[in-house]
């Protein structure tokens, strides 16, 4: 196995986009941000090109690679020899994230032009939390995996205790202690894990944690693993009752880097419980089912009924993000190929969906400096082109067919219908609250009355296409699922589905 050239140059082009922005005076603001778009070209290009390829037949391991870094231990002391290599790879799931998140992070970059200071320092960051985001889903190795994942983290940090809003600070501390205590956990698992295999090898630890023959685990211990998993993952993604924290974020960080954290960064909890929680202990997964379901739908309700008493739309879309979260646990909790394919579609269609709320919100700030419904009522008289943007992106949330969000939904019902059907009578009501409270939002901003309406411009040529680009991908898939459905299908065999 060679070295992964392409998925590294995937990974790490926008590096040498921050190492350009070092050499870029920091009052160089249309410099700066031609360096940080250009330099998200590159892996959102490459991300295509694999995604073709894999539609063509060629083999995605053909991309995998590894580099021997490092080796320590004395084997006639511990009994083997610990190494941890660079590996990069990736399968159906993970490339099709992979994608997400590039093609996200060059939205967000144009999203970004809304900052007002700070140019050179807020676009390094951003390029440090694209690196982090893309090595997590190409990370073949958990030690690499963590790494990554701890880089989005410091990046994410800074970039809101920097350029948030108005309780930036409490904002960027309160994901930091929740965030770091899932950290923790699972860096605690790795160890365990690296320690009794002797390999971060996620491949072979598939390999030799699907043996419950009990030589290197017993049962009681995999359970133990999967419940740290559980909790490390739960908190990102979020899950009740661990996700005060995210609605912060929602509300306070910069529209831009809400769109990737809504976008990318919870989908890592999902895939973790996905590649991991159900790749590593299979088993002891469907073991505990029904107690993943009744948090799905507990997820559903709650984060429904909390959206429906909000009058910030920030806040309406993070206790939303809350609720859709909901349907990804019930789909895995079916443990069959229709709930488990429905999960992963609802991680990519949250994605696009998520991101195309927040680019809008942020454009709706710029204008009004504020993101209430009091504030802005009656819309569409001020901005129709936003407002039908607005409108669209509400018809894919609540799930309209030929959407994104319909097939994902679909899935996961089917899924849920056929295991628990009980639970999934209840989580319909779910289905019913989410059209209720985005129709009461979207609608009462877009032909709501007011007194006084403020004058503003619409959305610019500029600003309509990243919108553009975002409507076509949901429509895309909702028309035509099989242009990741395929791709997602061809895995989830190998996941015990």
């Amino acid at each position: 196995m060679g070295f992964p050239f392409i998925l590294s140059i995937i990974v790490f082009a926008p590096l040498l986009g921050l190492l350009l922005l070092t050499l870029v005076a920091k009052t160089k603001e249309k410099t700066i941000k031609t360096v940080a778009i250009l330099s998200t070209l590159p892996s959102l290009f490459l991300s295509i090109y694999l995604i073709i390829s894999s539609k063509m037949g060629v083999e995605l391991v053909s991309y995998s690679g590894k580099l021997s870094w490092m080796q320590f231990g004395n084997p006639e002391v511990f009994g083997k020899l610990y190494s941890i290599d660079y590996e990069l790879g990736v399968d159906g799931f993970s490339l099709t994230l992979l994608l997400l998140t590039a093609l996200l992070s060059t939205l967000a970059a144009f999203a970004s032009f809304q900052i007002k200071a700070g140019w050179k320092g807020y676009y390094m960051l951003f390029l440090l939390l694209e690196v982090g985001m893309l090595g997590v889903f190409a990370a073949e190795n958990l030690v690499l995996f963590f790494i990554f994942f701890e880089v989005t983290l410091v990046a994410t940090f800074f970039l809101i205790g920097k350029w948030g809003l108005y309780e930036k600070e409490r904002t960027a501390f309160s994901l930091l202690i929740y965030n770091g205590i899932g950290s923790a956990i699972l860096l605690v698992v790795i160890m365990v894990l690296f320690a009794k295999t002797g390999t971060a090898n996620i491949e072979a630890l598939m390999s030799i944690l699907s043996a419950d023959d009990g030589t290197v685990f017993s049962s009681k211990e995999k359970t133990g693993l999967l419940l740290a998993l559980f909790i490390a993952f739960g908190i990102k993604l979020p899950i009740w009752p661990f996700h005060s924290w995210m609605v912060k974020v929602h509300a306070e960080a910069p529209a831009a880097i809400v769109m990737l954290h809504a976008g990318v960064l919870l989908k890592i909890g999902a895939y973790g419980l996905i590649h991991f929680g159900l790749g590593f202990f299979p088993n002891q997964f469907q073991s505990l089912t029904l107690w993943l379901a009744i948090l799905g739908v507990i997820n559903l309700l709650y984060g429904a009924f909390l959206a429906l008493s909000q009058q910030e739309l920030r806040k309406i879309l993070a206790y939303s993000s809350i609720s859709h979260m909901g349907i990804v646990l019930i789909g895995l909790a079916a443990l069959n190929e229709a709930g488990i394919q429905g999960a992963m579609f609802q991680v990519v269609s949250h994605g696009l969906i998520a991101a195309l709320f927040f680019y809008l919100i942020g454009i709706f700030y710029e204008r009004y400096q504020s993101s209430s419904m009091d504030d802005l009522n009656g819309l569409a008289k001020t901005m129709p082109i936003a407002s039908g943007f607005l409108l669209v992106a509400g018809l894919a949330s609540l799930g309209l067919p030929g959407m994104s969000g319909f097939v994902a939904e679909f899935l996961v019902f089917l899924g849920l219908f056929q295991e628990w059907p009980v639970l999934a009578v209840i989580a319909c009501l779910g289905i019913i609250l989410t059209a209720v409270y985005i129709l009461r939002a979207v609608l009462g901003i877009t032909f709501g009355q007011q007194e006084k309406v403020k004058r503003v411009r619409d959305m610019t040529s500029l600003e309509i296409w990243p919108a553009i680009i975002l409507l076509l991908c949901i429509v895309g898939i909702g028309v035509y699922p099989d242009i990741i459905g395929s791709t997602l299908k061809s895995i989830i065999i190998g996941l015990g589905g």
